[in-house]
């Protein structure tokens, strides 16, 4: 059974879909069947409207509107042209993850409380500027105390959190999918839900992460083509 909090979300998610006349997704699902008529009547500029956009464009752009977390789930989506008719998986490959960035000092917090220190302790100098953010960490350049120059990357402030919440959400729609969508057997969209949970959560664990880049970097020792 869903908590308030998520009924308010998955609400949110039946909206942006109606407004990007997915209504056929919606329908599919079953998702919310009495606030979707509620919402076709509080839009009545679509009564007579048909959409011109194609139903891909109208599926990226709504991914976009929903937040990082479902940008990211078209971007595993897209991988999987196996799964998805020819026009969505190529349109979802178009997803670029360019999140606004959060405060730097936010940033510097979060560090701080990583190092249990203050940040001065560890870095001689530390941008609050980012060079890149993207929807689970951002990236801001540092220099040690030994004058070495560094990359930064911090998690955003509660992320997980907004993860876990989304990804209970995305269950709920596969599983829904599953007893009403004729199609769904061949999709597997638990499977799907689950392949993308294990990519986001992945990309949370940052010493994971440090791991795989000193061994690329010990692989790629003394070549051209990459510098880690």
């Amino acid at each position: 059974m869903l908590r308030p909090a998520q009924v308010r979300r998955m609400l949110r998610i039946t909206q942006v879909f109606v407004r990007h006349d997915l209504d056929e997704f919606v329908r599919a699902l079953h998702l919310f069947r009495p606030y979707r008529l509620l919402l076709r009547l509080f839009m009545p500029w679509r009564w007579l409207r048909r959409p011109a956009t194609p139903r891909a464009v109208r599926l990226r752009e709504a991914l976009e509107e929903l937040g990082p977390i479902f940008v990211k789930f078209g971007q595993v989506l897209s991988t999987r042209p196996d799964l998805l008719p020819d026009d969505i998986a190529e349109e979802l490959s178009k997803l670029q993850d360019q999140v606004p960035p959060f405060p730097g000092e936010q940033a510097r917090a979060v560090v701080e409380q990583a190092y249990g220190a203050k940040l001065e302790n560890y870095f001689s100098a530390f941008d609050l500027t980012p060079i890149a953010s993207a929807s689970v960490a951002q990236v801001h350049i540092a220099r040690l105390h030994d004058g070495t120059e560094v990359a930064v990357k911090v998690l955003r402030p509660g992320i997980e959190a907004v993860i876990e919440r989304d990804l209970q959400l995305l269950y709920t729609m596969a599983r829904l999918a599953l007893r009403y969508w004729a199609d769904a057997k061949r999709l597997r969209p638990v499977e799907v839900v689950d392949e993308y949970s294990k990519t986001i959560h992945g990309e949370l664990d940052l010493m994971r992460e440090a791991a795989n880049a000193s061994q690329l970097r010990a692989n790629f020792a003394g070549s051209n083509l990459l510098y880690v």
